[in-house]
């Protein structure tokens, strides 16, 4: 994980999971990879709350459905703002709107190495895509054993 931690050393990171074991797990990670981590928001509401009065962010981690609610607001503000989003979802590929299809993704069951690894890819497409170099799809991960 050391080229994936360089990657995201010094980030703003936004966690949205309604999983507090989940949520645990994920910001422990972020935090040994360097992150300063916003959140962990538990809802919709605090995450578009989040997004709008947090600053700079670098990145996000969108458990896709929190509590009842769906993240795509959250994914819209944040696109809107050019910050990198991934996705995370325990539902088939069928279940994203096609406006997020082409979303780097993570499935889960998955291994936070996993997750800082596709958070630092979409990162990393993100930045290419702004230096003129479009790329348009970038498959989901899908669980690895490590």
């Amino acid at each position: 994980m050391s080229g994936t931690g360089h990657a995201l050393r010094g980030r703003r990171i936004l966690a949205a999971e309604d999983e507090y074991m989940i949520a645990d797990e994920v910001t422990e990670a972020l935090g040994v990879a360097g992150v300063e981590v916003v959140g962990p928001a538990a809802s919709v509401g605090t995450a578009l709350d989040l997004s709008r009065g947090a600053g700079t962010l670098d990145g996000a981690i969108l458990d896709v459905s929190l509590g009842r609610e769906m993240i795509w607001p959250v994914v819209e503000l944040l696109a809107e703002g050019g910050v990198p989003t991934v996705p995370v979802t325990g539902y088939d590929a069928g279940t994203v709107p096609p406006a997020y299809a082409h979303l780097l993704r993570c499935e889960k069951p998955m291994t936070t190495r996993d997750l800082l690894r596709a958070l630092a890819k979409r990162i990393e497409v993100e930045e290419v895509g702004r230096d003129g170099v479009h790329l348009r799809a970038v498959p989901a991960l899908s669980q690895k054993s490590t």
